[in-house]
């Protein structure tokens, strides 16, 4: 159990981390090698900008992947806590410089929390900021259990929801999820520079949504893709390879009448089909939530009318537009469902008139997949409530991503392969 924590750096990341534990009634202890950012945060609420008088409980080390070894070692040396953890994006070079030179590896355990937002600093710190977000936790094959338990405690207060994985697994999976996707965002946003006059004046959401991740902090991110190289470049070569192929087909499209403008086509309209199918491998099956939600799902006719009518009897058990996401249920032939607007859109009461995705996307006849994410002691009253109504619900199994997290460290320390909870 977490009673009090050093937060070392305080940016966006160690000042949500530290506002959340302080929410949760730890005493809270800020470290920031600038002590204007340290005051700012505890100006927040954030905890205090000053030593704590003993050994904490758990220093979280909010610094650049380069520095997380060396300031692991500096603080560990100094007996500032019992347990230590990070939140850097790149785990593999850090984790192989702390068990070149930490006094003691064993009481550090890798972390990543995965929210964020475009903009940096304590200022845009948020006790929220991880609420209901995957947070990976990299365990090296010396990490105490009780360092452990720790890691998995910190998570617990920041309301995310642990996955335990290796540190080669975690860093060539962000570099497809986040870090070259940001360099996507970097190389739309630089093109910007060179655009026509009325650029600004056409600038619609599509771009902003496209463009947003592009303005976070140039340095900090020159770090974090440094630390990652081998996995960004073997992405951007699969990328290249895809932007390769489209420009040779726009150059056939530009030639309508030419013999190769159906091969074009072709290949344009393979990539958007892949896009569409990939978006749905991580928009289809999450709704977010706490760690200690259950998964609700629910068959609902495509037809007009019947979601709305749906999200009017679930409101009474804890169903509601902010806890559900639709897709379309899988046909027949056994294809992929598609993505028929997974979010249905927070803000629209449950009561109201709702836009019936399936109606559109699907067709009248298709059945759309309705998952809620609820708190677990009312999943079953939901579920028993809308089969009431006539729906095919049901609460999926689930058990506390925690428990399976303890159980995935023993399994991962006895393999080198990656293990999930």
């Amino acid at each position: 159990m977490i009673r009090s924590m050093c937060v070392v750096g305080t940016g966006l990341i160690g000042t949500s981390v530290a506002l959340a534990a302080r929410r949760r009634g730890v005493a809270v202890y800020l470290s920031d090698r600038d002590p204007v950012a340290a005051r700012t945060a505890a100006a927040l609420g954030a905890g205090r900008a000053e030593p704590p008088p003993g050994p904490v409980d758990l220093a979280v080390l909010a610094v650049p992947p380069s520095r997380v070894a060396a300031v692991l070692a500096e603080r560990q040396g100094g007996g500032l806590a019992r347990a230590y953890t990070d939140v850097a994006s790149v785990k593999s070079a850090p984790e192989c410089a702390v068990l070149a030179t930490a006094p003691d590896p064993s009481q550090f355990v890798g972390g990543h929390p995965l929210g964020g937002r475009e903009r940096s600093g304590p200022l845009a710190a948020t006790a929220e900021l991880f609420h209901g977000r995957p947070w990976a936790l990299v365990p090296h094959a010396g990490t105490a259990p009780d360092a452990f338990d720790l890691a998995l405690d910190l998570v617990a207060l920041c309301g995310a929801a642990p996955v335990v994985l290796s540190a080669r697994e975690h860093d060539e999976t962000v570099a497809l999820t986040s870090h070259v996707p940001h360099l996507a965002a970097s190389l739309m946003a630089a093109r910007l520079l060179d655009g026509p006059a009325g650029t600004p004046l056409l600038a619609g959401q599509g771009l902003r949504d496209t463009t947003r991740i592009a303005g976070g902090s140039a340095r900090l991110w020159a770090d974090i893709l440094r630390g990652n190289a081998a996995a960004v470049a073997a992405v951007l070569r699969a990328l290249n390879a895809d932007v390769s192929a489209l420009v040779a087909a726009f150059d056939a499209l530009g030639d309508a009448d030419g013999p190769a403008a159906a091969a074009g086509l072709a290949t344009l309209t393979d990539l958007l089909e892949r896009g569409v199918a990939g978006l749905g491998e991580v928009a289809a099956p999450r709704v977010d939530g706490p760690a200690d939600t259950v998964p609700v799902r629910v068959r609902c006719p495509g037809r007009p009318g019947e979601l709305a009518r749906l999200l009017a009897a679930a409101a009474p058990f804890g169903g509601n537009t902010d806890n559900a996401a639709v897709t379309a249920a899988p046909d027949l032939s056994g294809r992929a469902p598609r993505d028929v607007g997974a979010d249905v859109g927070a803000g629209t009461g449950a009561g109201e008139r709702v836009r019936d995705p399936g109606a559109a996307a699907a067709g009248a006849d298709a059945v759309l997949d309705v998952r809620f994410a609820v708190p677990a002691p009312t999943a079953a009253g939901l579920a028993a409530g809308l089969r009431a109504g006539g729906w095919d619900a049901r609460a999926e199994p689930s058990s506390s991503p925690a428990i399976h997290a303890k159980k995935a460290v023993a399994d991962a320390r006895r393999s080198p392969d990656p293990v999930r909870p």
